[in-house]
């Protein structure tokens, strides 16, 4: 695909995922986020479910799995802004049991398919848009639950979930497309 084929089809994708009632900064949060979930979709393409659980560099990460990720991180942080921390774990507390259910969220596991994966992902990201088009006030904030990565006695508002919703969905999707690269040569852009 070339890139200016790709750019008209993130185009298309992002108009097309924004209902003309959502406007101003909720609309520019559902295209970027559009965008960014079109990016990571589109590098599976033509794979196979064994392609999409295959590493292809030294990380642990393959396809399919950022795709789990992503998933989970954005429902989780939708549930933040829904219901704010009691929707997240301490992660202070974690185990050794928790950490490897994590860790099972890179990966494709027995008996898991690409199909699946970006159903369950396509859900997600439906109920985040109601719930962005919904939202009362993206000023409304709640207290970041306990982790060694935020700040103690941290709030982040719902505008700041969404940027962060972005910007690791943003993220992800470059690891994606490198993954796909070392895979087969095939690039989201270009």
């Amino acid at each position: 695909m070339t890139t200016t084929n790709a750019a008209s089809s993130v185009t298309s994708a992002t108009a097309d995922a924004v209902p003309a009632s959502v406007t101003g900064e909720r609309a520019d949060f559902l295209e970027a986020l559009a965008k960014h979930r079109y990016f990571l979709r589109f590098t599976t393409r033509d794979l196979t479910d064994e392609q999409a659980g295959l590493r292809t560099t030294a990380s642990a990460l393959c396809v399919g799995g950022l795709i789990k990720h992503v998933t989970s991180m954005e429902r989780l942080w939708v549930d933040f802004i829904l219901e704010g921390t009691s929707a997240m774990p301490d992660f202070t507390t974690w185990t050794e049991a928790d950490l490897a259910r994590r860790a099972d969220e890179y990966r494709m596991l027995p008996g898991e398919t690409l199909a699946g994966v970006l159903a369950a992902y396509e859900e997600v990201a439906r109920r985040t848009d109601e719930v962005v088009a919904a939202l009362p006030d993206l000023d409304a904030a709640h207290p970041l639950p306990k982790a060694p990565w935020f700040q103690a006695d941290a709030s982040w508002s719902a505008r700041r979930v969404l940027l962060h919703v972005v910007a690791e969905t943003s993220q992800h999707a470059g690891h994606a497309d490198i993954i796909r690269e070392a895979l087969d040569g095939a690039r989201t852009m270009g």
